[in-house]
């Protein structure tokens, strides 16, 4: 899993390299690099590695993958690695409404989760396309089983089983708006992931970035990111906040 998950971290750092040929391949990539450290009495590091990869397999058919590594760690003692893959297939998808299936995977150390994957479909709605503003929202029905590596949990039901099953409805937010004459970049991407079976089973997940450009093909970037999850190991909190700074990369 670790090792796929660089493999589509890096890969943007090739295609950086060969600028003209992705874009005559219709290939956009990038690659976001932040993080925080703090020295001294209390010793704090947190790194944060992002990439994007988008291409055509076919004319109307768009694949993306979105793939994230955080990594945080205190006083010289790892607290958290967290690795998230988003992959979705987009059928036409400069039209207003549009298809998609997709399919997640992810693991997470300090909320004790060994394995988590999901899949899914559904479809995306066009608010806002312009040439550097775009905004779009997308309803989906999905599959989850997240295998965690204790059975004690917040909520007692669940207690005695590792593995906890279930249907899902997700709404996604996705936004990205130029501001200031593209002195400012503004990107949003975010989700609420409702259980069908269970009330209490629900999570979101916010990710927002705000970039400076510094070259055409750099950024500085300040990247700001919220997770819940209603069901945890217990004695676990719920939500978790990031903030982290650093630059992206990007072959556009």
């Amino acid at each position: 899993m670790k090792k796929v998950l660089c493999f589509f971290l890096l890969f943007p750092l090739l295609l950086l390299a060969q600028d003209k040929e992705t874009d005559t391949l219709n290939f956009k990539a990038s690659l976001a690099l932040t993080g925080f450290w703090q020295g001294g009495n209390v010793e704090t590091l947190i790194f944060r590695a992002k990439s994007d990869l988008s291409f055509k397999p076919w004319k109307k058919g768009v694949f993306e993958t979105k793939n994230s590594y955080v990594y945080q760690e205190f006083g010289k003692k790892k607290a958290d690695e967290d690795i998230l893959s988003l992959n979705f297939l987009h059928y036409n998808p400069d039209a207003n409404i549009s298809p998609l299936i997709l399919a997640f995977v992810s693991t997470n150390f300090r909320r004790e989760i060994d394995l988590r994957y999901l899949f899914g479909a559904g479809a995306t709605f066009r608010v806002l396309k312009e040439k550097k503003n775009s905004l779009k929202f997308s309803l989906t029905c999905e599959y989850e089983q997240t295998d965690f590596n204790k059975s004690i949990f917040n909520r007692e039901e669940y207690n005695g089983v590792p593995s906890i099953n279930t249907f899902r409805a997700t709404l996604w937010v996705n936004g990205k708006y130029h501001l200031l004459k593209d002195k400012v970049i503004l990107s949003h991407e975010s989700y609420i992931q409702p259980s069908l079976e269970k009330g209490n089973n629900y999570r979101w997940r916010l990710d927002v970035g705000l970039e400076m450009p510094v070259w055409k093909f750099l950024n500085f970037k300040i990247n700001y990111l919220d997770t819940f999850e209603s069901i945890v190991i217990k004695d676990q909190r719920q939500e978790d906040s990031v903030l982290t700074f650093g630059f992206t990369l990007k072959s556009y």
